[in-house]
């Protein structure tokens, strides 16, 4: 295991193909401060960068709190624009560019910016007893960093609005009632059970993986006939590659394949 420290945020490689990022600032909730934002946009750039991480789980550190959201200190101080990086949005994560699958461990509260993180994941493990919320209307505040959009898309259209509009608090049981959590685990089993998802993920074709993702992501924003263009053109980029030629085979032979990337 590979781990790297940031001090606010901590990477960790999990074996051969899946790493964990940790947002370890458990003193405060985990909030975002200029120095997770940083390190965070640093680890999405380097985990696209390396060709044998295949899928990451994002948590936060302490198992009460994933994240609070930003960190109001420094945004009473007018720190604001270090925790939104300018090409990659709040924490250096809501709106990074991203090819590789990212699986929220949310472990106790997503709140705030907390929720937009998990949110801008792909998928959601989270804690039995936990909950998720966008407060920001409490404090005259909107939720910017992806919520009033992505909340709306990862639940029914009435419930996120309430969310929004009231600031309750949905619960983690709820949550994945409605669809917007992939799986419940027990409070302290959340990153092991996001991390055996991830190995499920890292165990198929990569680059099938990273072109199923990238059409699913755009499946809700375009129509059949451009989804159906961009589907046949990634089919066929897809059968350039020696992986294509080694899943047929490796299933004739009966035995594991051998993922190339490539």
């Amino acid at each position: 295991m590979e781990q790297q420290s940031h001090e606010a945020v901590l990477y960790e490689k999990m074996g051969a193909h899946v790493a964990l990022v940790t947002i370890n600032r458990p003193e405060a909730r985990n909030a975002v401060n200029g120095a997770v934002a940083e390190a965070i946009e640093g680890i999405v750039k380097s985990v696209e960068a390396d060709g044998d991480i295949r899928a990451v789980v994002l948590t936060g550190s302490g198992g009460k709190v994933f994240s609070a959201g930003a960190d109001l200190k420094e945004v009473s101080a007018g720190n604001l624009n270090k925790l939104i990086r300018p090409e990659t949005g709040f924490a250096g994560f809501v709106f990074h560019e991203r090819t590789k699958p990212w699986i929220a461990a949310v472990e106790g509260l997503a709140l705030a910016g907390g929720c937009e993180l998990a949110l801008a994941c792909d998928m959601i493990v989270a804690s039995e007893g936990g909950a998720f919320g966008l407060p920001e209307v409490l404090r005259g505040l909107i939720a910017s960093a992806g919520g009033l959009f992505r909340l709306p898309r990862a639940l029914p259209r009435a419930i996120a609005i309430e969310m929004i509009l009231t600031a309750d608090r949905l619960p983690s049981e709820r949550a994945a009632e409605l669809g917007m959590v992939n799986h419940l685990a027990p409070a302290g089993e959340v990153v092991a059970a996001a991390l055996a998802i991830a190995e499920k993920i890292a165990s198929n074709a990569p680059v099938a993986v990273a072109e199923s993702l990238k059409l699913a992501k755009l499946s809700a924003d375009l129509e059949d006939g451009e989804l159906q263009r961009l589907s046949q053109e990634a089919q066929d980029r897809i059968m350039l590659t020696e992986d294509f030629q080694e899943g047929p085979l490796a299933f004739i032979e009966k035995r594991a394949p051998v993922w190339k990337g490539r």
